[in-house]
């Protein structure tokens, strides 16, 4: 009987998925309430009902595959492991220390100057491995709906082989690292550097991609300059019109903005019918019944 109820339980939350129309996206995790790009971020960000989790990778002096925003240890965000404020820069390099240093950093205990609601905690930088294997386990025990993952590859030209390896590396690293644990149709490929995406197109071509967009230039020019059609073409949010959506939609391409954080913008934006948000506060679009709600059993 309880396994009748349970597939019960299980059917309506899938019921859910296929009904939800727009994917709502954890941005960092849940920035606005929790440390970015962290462990508990992400855990909370599922609880809220996301349908992707949005993360940013970089690589070590190790190679080892990251979850950060910046390549770089952030004074902003981040305290010694004496729990002592940072030099402000771009000193502490991630790409030419090892994992076993990056994460003797506390990036969670430090009050956010932009985020005063952020929780506080004391968490390392995750490796993108170790997020995956907490977000699955969570979502087998707890809320019990796959999700899929936004991952950002932070690179440009003037920072290879100085803050990051060269495109192809940088992208072959990150394959092979998610290769082993998620299936490529839970996946999507994200950057604002379109040399990463052209890669990705030519020898990872079963692979979603979008295209990060935070210029003034129009799509056409976008379009052309990336070289082929996207999967989704991911706009800073204030960049949009209802036009532009339509355009995109008609062309067959999804349209995810970010980042989103006002229930107003995000009640537009849904009007406009976007395909998703991104998010620093999935609470807020739980608030306005977008996100999936997992039903007791």
């Amino acid at each position: 009987m309880k396994v009748f109820f349970y597939s019960i339980a299980l059917s309506i939350v899938s019921f859910q998925i296929e009904a939800q129309q727009v994917d709502i996206q954890g941005h960092r995790g849940a920035r606005g309430i929790m440390p970015e790009n962290t462990i508990p971020g992400f855990l909370y960000a599922l609880d809220q009902g996301v349908t992707t989790l949005e993360l940013d990778v970089v690589i070590t002096a190790d190679n080892k595959v990251v979850v950060s925003h910046e390549p770089w240890i952030s004074s902003e965000i981040c305290l010694s492991n004496e729990g002592q404020p940072l030099e402000e820069g771009k000193g502490l390099n991630i790409y030419k220390m090892t994992y076993d240093q990056v994460k003797s950093y506390d990036c969670g205990s430090k009050e956010h100057a932009r985020f005063p609601e952020q929780e506080k905690i004391q968490v390392i930088k995750p490796l993108l491995g170790d997020v995956i294997k907490a977000a699955e386990r969570h979502i087998k025990s707890h809320t019990r709906y796959e999700v899929d993952y936004n991952i950002e590859i932070k690179s440009q030209p003037s920072g290879d082989n100085l803050y990051h390896p060269s495109p192809e590396k940088f992208s072959d690293l990150v394959y092979q690292l998610i290769d082993q644990y998620l299936p490529w149709e839970r996946v999507v490929i994200q950057s604002f550097d379109f040399r990463v995406l052209k890669y990705w197109n030519k020898k990872y071509s079963n692979v979603r991609l979008a295209a990060l967009v935070e210029n003034m230039k129009s799509i056409d020019t976008n379009l052309s300059n990336l070289g082929f059609k996207p999967a989704i073409y991911s706009p800073y949010y204030q960049l949009l019109s209802q036009q532009k959506v339509n355009n995109l939609r008609g062309r067959g391409i999804k349209v995810i903005p970010w980042t989103v954080n006002d229930a107003t913008q995000m009640k537009k934006l849904v009007d406009w019918k976007v395909d998703g948000i991104i998010t620093d506060y999935p609470n807020i679009a739980k608030e306005l019944g977008l996100t999936v709600v997992k039903k007791e059993e």
